[in-house]
Formats: structure tokens, sequence, C-alpha cells
């Protein structure tokens, strides 16, 4: 699990390439790898975003307004669930439970949990990712 989530985070999905490497290394069949891969949500062979966000579809979520948090997404991010931005920059996922069922609605942006979060805080949060996204690019192109 490791591997494949450092694999991901650096190239943002994994390849049928890179799985039957890690095979290779690891010394077991490919379809291990495969499997693993394909069983958690987290994981994705399809390409995504620099940042994806995963709001939690929940029935406490529900409760505490992810309707509107979600409404506010899709139209910051110009995109549906299950998208991602022609520019590569996000993709909206929902997430089975957070597992912040007392802080909802509760929204995952990459590896960093957001709570209580308002139609508001959105804006915030996805302004938050641009400024980073722009201190990347910088870095990159400097590199």
């Amino acid at each position: 699990m490791p591997v494949l989530q450092e694999l991901q985070r650096n190239h943002a999905t994994i390849s049928d390439f890179a799985m039957q490497v890690i095979a290779d290394e690891l010394g077991i069949h490919p379809a291990e790898v495969y499997g693993v891969t394909s069983f958690y949500a987290f994981l994705r062979q399809e390409s995504r975003g620099r940042f994806v966000f995963r709001l939690c579809q929940t029935v406490s979520c529900d409760l505490a307004g992810k309707s509107r948090v979600a409404c506010q997404l899709e139209n910051d991010l110009g995109i549906g669930f299950g998208e991602t931005t022609a520019d590569g920059r996000f993709s909206l996922e929902w997430a089975s439970c957070l597992g912040m069922c007392d802080q909802g609605p509760a929204l995952l942006v990459n590896d960093r949990i957001f709570t209580r979060v308002t139609p508001e805080r959105v804006h915030e949060i996805i302004d938050e990712c641009k400024r980073t996204f722009g201190a990347h690019a910088r870095q990159a192109a400097h590199a």
C-alpha cells in the first residue's frame, strides 16, 4: 500500500506498467498489485487532478448541509462529481465516509481534511489550492 500511495502521490495515477514493475520488485504476481489498486477507491488507474476533492456522502454530512457544499464545489470548479477539470488541476469525487460524522460536512482535499465546510468556505479552500498550485508551477519552471 505505501508504494502504491507514493506512486499515486507523485504521478496522480497508477499505470499498468507501474503495477508490473512493482510486482517484479516485490516478487509477486501483477494480479495481486492490480487487486489492491482496484479494491481501494483512493487508488486509481485513471488520471486525476493535482487536487482531488472528496466530499463525504453519508447521512450525517447530508443532514449537516452536504448538498449546498456539493453545489458550490460543482459551480466553482465547473465540473460534476466524477470529473476532472480540463486543465488537470482539480478532480471532484464522492467519499463513502471520512470518519468525521460529528463535524460534517467533511471534505478531503488530497490528504487534508476540512470539517464543517460551508459554501463560503469552499471558495477559500479552492483559492488556497490555486495558490499552492501556482507555487508548484513556479518551482517547476525554475527547476
